[in-house]
Parts: C-alpha cells; sequence; structure tokens
C-alpha cells in the first residue's frame, strides 16, 4: 500500500472513530440528562462570578497561547499566564494551600526554570522537530472528540446546588496531616523525585561527555 494512501486511511479511521465516539456518547449521556433535566440552581452575579469568569479567561487565553504560539518565547509566556489564573482560581474555591503551592512550586520554580531554559540555549530556533506532528486535522478529530464530554460535565450533568460555607483557612489542616498520618507517603515521594532529579543529573553528564 503506497504511504500517501495508507496515510489516508488512516485518517478515514480515525474520522470514523471519533464520529462512532460522538453518537455513543449522545446516546448513552446526553439524551438521558437532557431528558432529565438540569437542577434549577441558578447562578449568583455579582463580584465573585466577574472575578471567575475574568480568571477563567486569563488561563484559557494563557493555554491557547500555549498551543498556537509559533515562538516559543510567547508559548512560555503564555504557561505563566495559564499557571497564574489557575492558582488564582484555587483562592475563589478557599483551597489555599493549593493555590500558593500552585504559585510558589509552578509559577516561582518551574517557570522561571523553563524561562532560562529558552533564553539560555543558543540555536534553540534551529532545531530540528523530529517527532511529526498529527496536524490541523488530527487537532481538529481531538477536539470534536472531547468537547462533546466537556460539554455535558460541565452544563448537562445535574449537578447538586449548594449554598457556600464561611470561608476557612485548609493549610493548618493539610500541614498536619502531612506531618502525621501521611509522613510515609510524603517521604517516599521525596525520595521519588530525589532519584528522578539525580538520573536527569547523569543523563545530561553522560550526553555532554559524548559530544
Amino acid at each position: 500500500m503506497p504511504p500517501r494512501l495508507g496515510r489516508l486511511f488512516a485518517w478515514a479511521a480515525a474520522s470514523a472513530l471519533v464520529i462512532l465516539f460522538v453518537v455513543v456518547l449522545g446516546s448513552v449521556a446526553l439524551a438521558p440528562a437532557l431528558e432529565g433535566g438540569r437542577e434549577a440552581g441558578g447562578g449568583q452575579a455579582g463580584l465573585s462570578a466577574v472575578v471567575f469568569y475574568a480568571l477563567s479567561a486569563v488561563t484559557l487565553a494563557g493555554a491557547a497561547a500555549v498551543a498556537f504560539a509559533r515562538n516559543i518565547v510567547y508559548s512560555a509566556v503564555g504557561l505563566l499566564a495559564a499557571l497564574l489564573g489557575a492558582g488564582s482560581l484555587y483562592v475563589l474555591l478557599s483551597a489555599d494551600f493549593v493555590a500558593i503551592t500552585q504559585l510558589l512550586v509552578y509559577v516561582g520554580g518551574v517557570m522561571v526554570l523553563v524561562l532560562f531554559a529558552v533564553m539560555l540555549t543558543s540555536r534553540i530556533t534551529e532545531v530540528n522537530v523530529s517527532n511529526r506532528s498529527f496536524g490541523a486535522f488530527g487537532g481538529f478529530l481531538l477536539l470534536v472528540a472531547l468537547a462533546p464530554v466537556l460539554w455535558v460535565v460541565a452544563l448537562v450533568t445535574p449537578w447538586h446546588a449548594q449554598a457556600p460555607g464561611p470561608l476557612a483557612p485548609t493549610t493548618a489542616a493539610i500541614g498536619d496531616a502531612l506531618l502525621t498520618r501521611f509522613l510515609l507517603p510524603f517521604e517516599i515521594a521525596s525520595l521519588i523525585l530525589l532519584a528522578t532529579l539525580i538520573g536527569a543529573v547523569v543523563i545530561a553528564r553522560k550526553e555532554l561527555k559524548a559530544d
């Protein structure tokens, strides 16, 4: 079979699978949910809703910049905006520990490392990418497959409406659990991360010696 014909057959098979998935999702999940209807909860229009939608827009815009920007620096800045928006959304959920961890680890650590790697890597734009991309059509198929799932989860699922409780800090309880009940898993995770870091350094040194 010629390569072009084989690729066309693969895309046709993938398209058929995506269409079948959407049809099955509509018959199994979407139709019963629409028949059952949603609980009348209604959204509360106010300052919190405006802040939520603004932060969501910033997060989505940053994620879109990561995916669609052709300049790697713009992609890194978009990732920074997406991480900041996600951390801010955690604040609205009263998850103060997760929000601060998001800002310290990802924004303050990982993003700084990514920016330094981008800025200090010479001729990074001249690197030949060996991995073949699925292209715009593959991305469109992925969008068609995921959009109905997200739509069902966000808009059709009968979420139970409950009045929000008073804001309360959670850092003290999480810190106490990490140092008492979950101390052993916490230390094991630390050892795994340390072993990963040492392995990355060893592999990088071998590559430098080979060059």
